[in-house]
């Protein structure tokens, strides 16, 4: 962006997006897959056509049945140069392709954003516990399941970097890196910033880690928040999240080295950081997953009582990407903004927020 020209982390970018996904296999795992789905700036061949409803790219979520589009053009020429690296890690009985709305927003202001499937658990792998208990099959140990994904889910975002790094998709600068994630992608945002001394900023959507009504106990042993270096941290939180309560939130936070911040959306629950909110949400109200989410799921409000999903989407792409440009890219204007009335510039979009 020109200097001189007013700093706007809200509006997509000027980069048409390019979307392409690579099946991985960690072979040091017992060849675990790890599918992983890329964002990267395309050529200006594309202009346009990432966000055209006919060009644009659809897949399938349900396999036969459900097909959805996001805002990217499948297997786009990628744009030349190197470009800052962000990981993405989705939530419990999420998926790769979670959270696009902001994905593809990064992608569109320059920046490679790369998202693994966390194998075993994903949202068909939770479908299928789901139809399992239906049918009046055993389940497996919950806690047993919980150690395992606490095990591979750092490690599938670190063999994504491997992978990049190799060559194995557009170019990324992995000395710029970020990462992200939601509910227990923010737990593996957290992890994978202990762990790969190359991660210079953080943010964490709702992330696990903190008290809940779900219990959290082999999470917290886990979490290793010694990072022995400052990384710039943002936790976006939920003021009412059902699966992981502000409070919890502010414990973890408080828990997390400075430099740091957490900035609260008002009258948000847990789902606002996916894509397609509304349909999400209602979802995890009539058809909870296996385990103690059914008892969660009925303490959760409608969604006509909670905020826009728009306002969710706006808040997080705004901040998320200042957030980046400021420590990834060194943008000066970036950090003007955050150190300005953040607060102001969210309600001037009818976002309603605390700013911590």
């Amino acid at each position: 962006m020109p200097r001189g020209v007013t700093y706007d982390p809200f509006t997509r970018g000027p980069f048409p997006v390019g979307v392409r996904t690579i099946a991985l296999v960690d072979e040091g795992r017992d060849a675990r897959p790890v599918p992983l789905e890329l964002w990267y700036p395309a050529t200006d061949a594309h202009a346009g056509a990432d966000v055209a409803p006919d060009t644009r790219d659809t897949y399938e979520l349900l396999r036969g049945f459900q097909h959805v589009s996001q805002d990217a053009v499948r297997d786009a020429a990628a744009r030349p140069g190197r470009f800052p690296l962000v990981l993405f890690s989705h939530g419990y009985g999420g998926h790769r392709r979670q959270s696009t709305f902001l994905c593809t927003h990064l992608a569109s202001h320059g920046y490679v954003v790369a998202a693994p499937d966390h194998s075993g658990n994903t949202m068909h792998d939770v479908m299928r516990l789901t139809a399992r208990r239906k049918q009046g099959l055993p389940l497996p140990d919950a806690s047993e399941q919980v150690r395992t994904f606490v095990e591979h889910r750092p490690a599938d975002v670190l063999h994504a970097i491997a992978a990049l790094e190799r060559g194995g998709g557009p170019a990324v600068d992995v000395e710029r890196m970020g990462v992200s994630g939601h509910s227990f992608g923010g737990w593996t945002t957290l992890m994978v910033a202990r762990r790969e001394p190359r991660v210079r900023a953080a943010l964490a959507l709702a992330p696990a880690g903190g008290r809940t009504p779900l219990g959290a106990g082999a999470l917290q042993e886990a979490l290793d928040l010694d990072w022995g270096r400052e990384v710039p941290t943002l936790f976006l939180v939920a003021e009412h999240d059902s699966l992981l309560p502000l409070d919890g939130m502010a414990d973890l936070f408080a828990r997390v080295r400075p430099p740091k911040r957490m900035v609260v959306l008002r009258n948000a629950d847990h789902m606002h950081f996916c894509d397609r909110a509304e349909t999400v949400h209602e979802m995890f109200r009539i058809m909870p997953p296996p385990g103690g989410f059914a008892a969660v799921a009925r303490q959760v409000r409608p969604m006509a009582e909670l905020c826009p999903a728009a306002h969710a989407y706006d808040w997080i792409r705004g901040l998320g990407l200042a957030h980046f440009d400021a420590h990834l890219r060194g943008d000066e204007r970036a950090a003007a903004f955050l150190a300005g009335d953040v607060r102001a510039a969210l309600a001037a979009r009818g976002i309603d927020a605390d700013v911590g």
